[in-house]
């Protein structure tokens, strides 16, 4: 028997920084920076070149772990919404680093990508838009997880039968983002948070 929730955890678990890492800089991701293996410490460490394959990689998986469900799964089943949600626990819990990784917001947005892209494209120019200003991605994550959250929740609403595995899925995955930020919130709240720049590989 096949299980997409499975299936979708492991595509998700697949730790993309820490592989490109050690593969092409003989180094542990984990090491240094902020700790985290995701396109942001790899930024930081080892260029914006590798901080944007990190990033598109890890938004990938999210893409192919609910397509992969979508063709195993029947049509509109609330299954998907599970599946999904393996997929972002799979990147923040990842079997292969002792269930600690990511912060999950690369692969949600590759998850509703494949979900809800509309509204993923106003959560990301809300990104883009913050971190243009603050220079702060933990401040523009949390506004992009935050906007996506409301926009789903009232569109969804406005139709005469709403996705309740949808929202359900949606305000989890923006829940566990606050709370893989907690460090980052009081950072920013303390004013120590951070910036981003942008540099070339090394």
């Amino acid at each position: 028997m096949i299980y997409p929730e499975l299936i979708a955890y492991f595509l998700g678990s697949i730790p993309f920084g820490f592989i490109i890492a050690k593969l092409f800089f003989k180094e542990d991701i984990r090491a240094s920076g902020s700790g985290n293996i995701g396109a942001t410490n790899a930024m930081r460490q080892f260029g914006t070149g590798v901080g944007i394959l990190v990033l598109a990689l890890d938004i990938l998986k999210g893409v192919a772990a609910v397509l992969v469900a979508k063709r195993l799964l029947p049509s509109h089943s609330p299954e998907l919404a599970i599946a999904a949600f393996c997929a972002i626990l799979g990147h923040v819990f990842p079997i292969w680093l002792g269930f600690k990784g990511g912060k999950g917001v690369a692969v949600a947005a590759g998850v509703f990508v494949a979900l809800t892209p509309l509204t993923v494209l106003g959560a990301l120019a809300g990104f883009i838009v913050v971190v243009a200003i603050t220079r702060y991605v933990s401040l523009g994550s949390l506004a992009a997880a935050t906007a996506l959250g409301i926009s789903n929740t009232i569109i969804e609403f406005k139709l005469d039968r709403p996705d309740y595995a949808l929202l359900i899925l949606i305000w989890i995955a923006v829940i566990v983002i606050f709370i893989k930020h907690k460090e980052n919130i009081s950072r920013l709240k303390n004013k120590t948070e951070n910036k981003i720049s942008f540099k070339k590989g090394n």
